[in-house]
C-alpha cells in the first residue's frame, strides 16, 4: 500500500546508484524497486536524481535569546532549501544555553510549531552543571558539546582538562556521546593575538597545533573513561594520523570536517572578507587536499555545515578587521551543492557525498529512521539537479541574514525538491517534528 510513489532514473541508495521507483506510505519508505503501482506518481526529470534528505548535526540556531541571529523557522526554511531534513540544535548562541533540563524546555517551546524539517538538541557540557548531564540525556538530548577553550559566549563556559575528564566519566557511565570543539586555549592566548584585515594575521592566530594539542588531549581521556568522543569542524589535516592511532588502539572517536573546509582556501580570502572568518579556520589548499584524503580512507567520518550565522554588523564590514569580527559561516542551504562542486572536479561519486552528509551524521546520533533510501526509514527525500550550475547571491538565501562567505560563486547542484516524510516541503506550512535520541 502506498500513498506516493516517486519515480526515478536514478537514486541514490546504500547499495549504490540505481534507477526505479520509491513507495511511501504514513511518511515511511516501504518499497523499493525497478517498478511500483500506486495512486499517487511523481516522475523526476532526467537531469535529476532522488538522494536521502540529508542530516546535518552541527546547527546554531540561536533561538530564543538571539534570534536576531537566526530563528527556527528561518534556519529550518533554509535547510529545506538545501536538502536537509534533519538539523540537531547546538546548545549554546541561543539565551538561556541548554545546561539544564529547564532551558531544554525552552527551546522546545520555541521550536514548536516553526520548524520546517525535523529538529533535534544537543545540550551542554558546561563547568559547574556535571548533575544536570544524566536528566538531559533522560530528557533525549543526542548528547553533549563542550569546548576547550573560550566559546565566543559567556555564558557558555568551558572545560578545563580535569572538568573534561569528569563529564567524560559521567558520560561514559551513560553512553552519553560528547562532542568537543577541540582548540588548545594555551597556545591559542600565546599565539599572535588578531587584528586589522589581513587573513593571514587571523590564520596565525588559530594556529594547527592547537587543534593538535587539543585532540591529543581528548584522545588521552577518553582512553582513560571509556568515554564515546566526536571532534567538531575539524580544519587541520595534521590530526588525522593520531585520530587514526587512536581508534586502533581501541578509543571510540568519531571526526566531522564542513563544507567550507573542503571548498574554501585561506590562498582565496581576500583581505577584510570577514564573511570567511570561523574558528577553527579555513586553512590552505594544501591542507583541504588532505582532508579530502581523509574522507576517502574513512579517518573523517561525516560533513556538516557548523551553520554559525550573526547580524551583519557583527562581522565588522565596516572596518574588515579580522580581530573583532564574529567567527561564524552560514552555510547551511549550501552545504551540498558546495561539496558536490568540490567533489565532482575530484572525481568523488554522488553516492560518498551522500555517506558523509546523510547516512553517516545519522549514524552519529542514532537516527536510525534517518540517513537512507530504503524500507522502514522516514520519506526524508531531496532531489538534485547534478548538473545546473547557480550563482549564489546571499539575497535569495532562506537564513535569517544576508551574509554568506559564498556570495558570488558559481556552485554545480540546485536542490529543486525536498519532502520531509513524504510530504514536499515548500515553506508554506511548517510541519516539522521535534526529536529525542
Amino acid at each position: 500500500m502506498t500513498d506516493l510513489i516517486i519515480r526515478a532514473r536514478r537514486i541514490i541508495t546504500p547499495d549504490g546508484e540505481r534507477s526505479g521507483a520509491v513507495g511511501i506510505h504514513d511518511g515511511v519508505i516501504v518499497a523499493v524497486e525497478p517498478e511500483l503501482d500506486g495512486p499517487v506518481f511523481v516522475d523526476l526529470a532526467d537531469d535529476e536524481v532522488l538522494l536521502p534528505g540529508l542530516v546535518d548535526t552541527h546547527v546554531h540556531v540561536n533561538d530564543p535569546g538571539r534570534s536576531e541571529w537566526e530563528g527556527f523557522a528561518t534556519a529550518t526554511r533554509a535547510a529545506a532549501a538545501g536538502g536537509v531534513t534533519t538539523i540537531v540544535d547546538m546548545p549554546l548562541n541561543s539565551v538561556p544555553p541548554t545546561v539544564d533540563v529547564p532551558a531544554l524546555d525552552i527551546k522546545k517551546a520555541t521550536a514548536f510549531g516553526h520548524t520546517h524539517v525535523d529538529v533535534g538538541f544537543w545540550g551542554g557540557a558546561v563547568p559547574g552543571n556535571l548533575a544536570e548531564l544524566p536528566a538531559l540525556h533522560a530528557a533525549g538530548v543526542f548528547g553533549f558539546k563542550c569546548f576547550l577553550l573560550h566559546s565566543g559566549v559567556d555564558e557558555f563556559g568551558h572545560l578545563s582538562p580535569g572538568e573534561l575528564a569528569a563529564a567524560l566519566k559521567t558520560l561514559s557511565d551513560l553512553d552519553a556521546l560528547m562532542i568537543v570543539h577541540a582548540e588548545d586555549p594555551d597556545l591559542i592566548e600565546h599565539a599572535p593575538q588578531p587584528h586589522g584585515r589581513a587573513y593571514q594575521d587571523f590564520l596565525t592566530s588559530r594556529p594547527k597545533d592547537a587543534e593538535h594539542r587539543a585532540i591529543a588531549t581528548v584522545i588521552d581521556l577518553a582512553r582513560r573513561t571509556g568515554a564515546r568522543v566526536h571532534v567538531l569542524h575539524l580544519s587541520s589535516a595534521g590530526a588525522l594520523p593520531m585520530i587514526t592511532a587512536a581508534r586502533a588502539s581501541g578509543v571510540v572517536i568519531t571526526v566531522e570536517t564542513c563544507p567550507h573546509y573542503l571548498t574554501l582556501t585561506a590562498e582565496e580570502v581576500p583581505d577584510g572578507a570577514t564573511e570567511f572568518k570561523c574558528c577553527p579556520p579555513i586553512r590552505e589548499a594544501a591542507n583541504q587536499d588532505l582532508l579530502w584524503q581523509g574522507l576517502a580512507d574513512g579517518v573523517i567520518d561525516c560533513v556538516v555545515s557548523d551553520h554559525s550565522p550573526c547580524t551583519a554588523d557583527l562581522k565588522r564590514f565596516d572596518t574588515g578587521d579580522f580581530g573583532t569580527a564574529w567567527g561564524g559561516i552560514a552555510g547551511l542551504q549550501l552545504g551540498l551543492p558546495a561539496v558536490w562542486t568540490a567533489a565532482r572536479k575530484r572525481g568523488v561519486p554522488l553516492t560518498d557525498v551522500v555517506r558523509w552528509m546523510s547516512t553517516a551524521p545519522a549514524e552519529l546520533v542514532g537516527l536510525t529512521g534517518k540517513g537512507a533510501i530504503e524500507p522502514g526509514r522516514d520519506a526524508d527525500l531531496c532531489v538534485l539537479a547534478p548538473d545546473e550550475e547557480f550563482t549564489v547571491d546571499a539575497e535569495n538565501l532562506f537564513h535569517r541574514n544576508a551574509v554568506s562567505a559564498y556570495h558570488g560563486r558559481t556552485l554545480t547542484g540546485v536542490v529543486r525538491r525536498t519532502w520531509l516524510r513524504g510530504r514536499e516541503v515548500t515553506g508554506a506550512a511548517p510541519h516539522g517534528k521535534l526529536l529525542e535520541r
